[in-house]
């Protein structure tokens, strides 16, 4: 291990994913300050349309996006000199996805009932998708190690949004202004990614389009464009179907309880792509021992999951009230209950470095898939039974499935199922001691 950390492989990666880590503390820090300013200004019902608006948007982003991201980034570690025409064929087939997504969302707006400013929401939010575009310049500092640009681009992104978000406050904005940002967000990171491009790595006007190219880049993509479709339909359908079901007050209920409730999980996030290159090494070194430390980090994990939903419980009234304020009082139970789901999340959050590094992944594929569906079809029945608190239970019960019981399933998995199940217990952190 000592060999590992100080080898220089080790630490340029180790140094490319500090900065996305230190990215990514940022954001979650400024999003949820600014995001519970945005909330108390707006209200339960103006901060849920807008997060309505979102969701909707976000189930079609996958059809922009193509599931290219992994197979851009391989294609260009394996293939630096055919940089320009994998940059420009993966550029103009997000352009196309995301006129697809449009007409998509179009036709799914047809057939709703939204009011017209329901609909305005939607499509300023959809306008910005465009210039995600751009991100295939991430695709190529990644393949670089590179990523310390993009950083750079998103921290200015970052700061000019939250400002933007405070002024508008501070002048009593419409809601409409607040959908604007978000498309503003997309637009600025474009220009600072194309700034860091022509920059540090080469020309934009240089980018070709391959057909052929085009083809080969689908046909490895198809089905992680299933995946990510399926994992947005989960993340983001309890907001959608509150909103169908029961209103706006609502959604906006559920998601300030969400905004507190994903805070902590950035914490799982970075561990597991801290120890990543760790577990590749063992896991090529000796397996036996690459199973040790994923029952030790996953016994350390979920006791702080333990740590996390004991302090919610105990102080989820007092949280809700400091941060949201009174017209947010309904979140404080809704907080407390989707806590319990941070225990499988924390407890599995090194499932998917070990089906990646497994070569496992369309076991991800079929998680995603199953999580989407079950997620749904739970809501239609909980949501019914229990209103608002139905979408909390159907997201838990989803996650200790998936995440959980389905490990099972699997040959590939199922040592992971006993691993997790002894992790409850802190099996290992004890059996060493």
């Amino acid at each position: 291990m000592r060999n590992l950390i100080n080898s220089p492989g080790f630490r340029k990666y180790f140094a490319n994913t500090s900065w996305l880590l230190g990215e990514r503390i940022i954001r979650m820090a400024a999003s949820l300050f600014v995001g519970i300013y945005v909330a108390r200004y707006l209200g339960p019902e103006r901060f849920g349309l807008l997060s309505y608006a979102n969701s909707y948007v976000g189930i079609f982003t996958a059809i922009a996006i193509l599931g290219l991201d992994g197979i851009v980034v391989r294609e260009l570690v394996k293939s630096p000199d055919q940089r320009n025409t994998l940059l420009g064929t993966s550029f103009l087939l997000k352009v196309i996805g995301t006129l697809l997504m449009w007409i998509l969302i179009l036709a799914a707006l047809f057939f709703s009932n939204n009011t017209p400013l329901t609909n305005t929401l939607i499509a300023i939010i959809a306008f910005g998708v465009l210039f995600q575009s751009f991100n295939v310049i991430d695709y190529n500092f990644q393949a670089e190690v590179k990523s310390k640009y993009v950083v750079h681009s998103q921290i200015v992104q970052l700061i000019v949004s939250s400002i933007t978000k405070l002024v508008l406050i501070i002048k009593g904005s419409p809601l409409i202004w607040f959908a604007v940002v978000y498309s503003l967000d997309a637009i600025i990171l474009a220009m600072g990614l194309a700034y860091a491009y022509s920059r540090n790595s080469g020309s934009i006007k240089k980018w070709k389009w391959n057909a052929k190219v085009a083809l080969a880049l689908l046909l490895d993509s198809w089905p992680l464009m299933f995946a990510y479709m399926s994992y947005l339909i989960y993340a983001k359908i309890d907001r959608i179907m509150i909103k169908e079901m029961l209103d706006d007050h609502n959604v906006g209920i559920y998601s300030a309880a969400y905004v507190l409730y994903e805070a902590p999980l950035f914490i799982s996030l970075m561990i597991a792509k801290s120890v990543y290159p760790i577990f590749v090494q063992s896991f090529q070194d000796n397996k036996i021992k690459f199973f040790e430390l994923y029952a030790t980090l996953s016994s350390y994990m979920t006791l702080l999951s333990y740590l996390i939903v004991l302090f919610i419980v105990v102080f989820h009234e007092i949280l809700i009230q400091i941060t949201f304020g009174d017209s947010f009082e309904e979140s404080s139970k809704i907080l407390m209950l989707l806590s319990f789901g941070m225990i499988p999340m924390f407890n599995a959050c090194l499932r998917s470095s070990y089906i990646t590094i497994s070569g496992n992944q369309k076991i991800i594929l079929y998680t995603t898939v199953f999580s989407a569906v079950i997620n749904v079809l739970l809501n239609i029945i909980l949501i019914n039974e229990y209103a608002v608190q139905g979408a909390v239970y159907a997201t838990v019960i989803t996650q200790i499935l998936s995440l959980f019981i389905l490990n099972i399933i699997f040959a590939e998995t199922r040592n992971l199922f006993y691993i997790q199940v002894k992790s409850l217990i802190f099996m290992g952190i004890w059996r060493k001691r």
